[in-house]
């Protein structure tokens, strides 16, 4: 069926997809993937660190 082949072959197009980024720059804190490109510049964070030092900050001042 017709319906049944589309579905197949946009399943296998996801993971292709999911794997076809730009190269993410590691977090300077833990060295973990961000979720900015390599190409961005300044001292970029993963998630986790981004919420931790935000809670640092908020509760400094």
């Amino acid at each position: 069926m017709p319906g049944t082949d589309d579905q197949t072959s946009r399943t296998d197009e996801r993971p292709d997809a999911v794997d076809a980024g730009p190269p993410f720059a590691d977090c300077v804190h833990c060295g973990k993937p961000t979720e900015y490109p390599a190409s961005r510049p300044g001292a970029l964070l993963c998630p986790p660190c981004e919420w931790l030092e935000a809670q640092r900050t908020a509760c400094s001042g």
